[in-house]
């Protein structure tokens, strides 16, 4: 099996909602997520996918919707104040932990035909949660 890992750091805001500390206030991080493709096959470059590619692919995805952007719940009480302000937002139907966040971007890669079997989501430098699949359920680019 081949693997290839691509990195990506952006910006963000969010807060949780029935969470009793500190994240249930607005907050910032710099977060870093780590997108882990794999295949049995090379393509006719010798290359489970051109790093470029993938970068094109998410950095696109990164730039308009989470750079920079409160990332919600749609449930928010915080929603209708922010969009009365013009405030940029992405809209999760979930609580957006570091859990959920991994989910998200390996749904977003997996959904564009790309063979993702990983995704590690760092929230900080020292904490970060992974959302990875069955290998037999991976979308294949053969």
């Amino acid at each position: 099996m081949f693997a290839v890992t691509c990195e990506f750091h952006f910006c963000y805001g969010h807060r949780l909602l029935n969470y009793n500390g500190k994240c249930a206030h607005p907050h910032g991080h710099n977060g870093l997520v780590k997108i882990t493709l794999e295949n049995e096959a090379l393509d006719e470059k010798g290359m489970v996918l051109d790093f470029s590619e993938l970068k094109r692919v998410v950095d696109n995805w990164l730039d308009k919707n989470i750079d920079h952007k409160m990332i919600l719940d749609e449930k928010d009480p915080l929603v209708p104040m922010l969009t009365k302000l013009n405030e940029p937002m992405y809209l999760m139907k979930c609580s957006p932990t570091a859990e959920n966040l991994a989910r998200l971007f390996f749904e977003y890669v997996r959904e564009n035909g790309y063979p993702v079997s990983r995704v590690v989501f760092h929230e900080t430098e020292k904490c970060s949660a992974t959302y990875s699949c069955d290998t037999k359920k991976r979308v294949s680019r053969e």
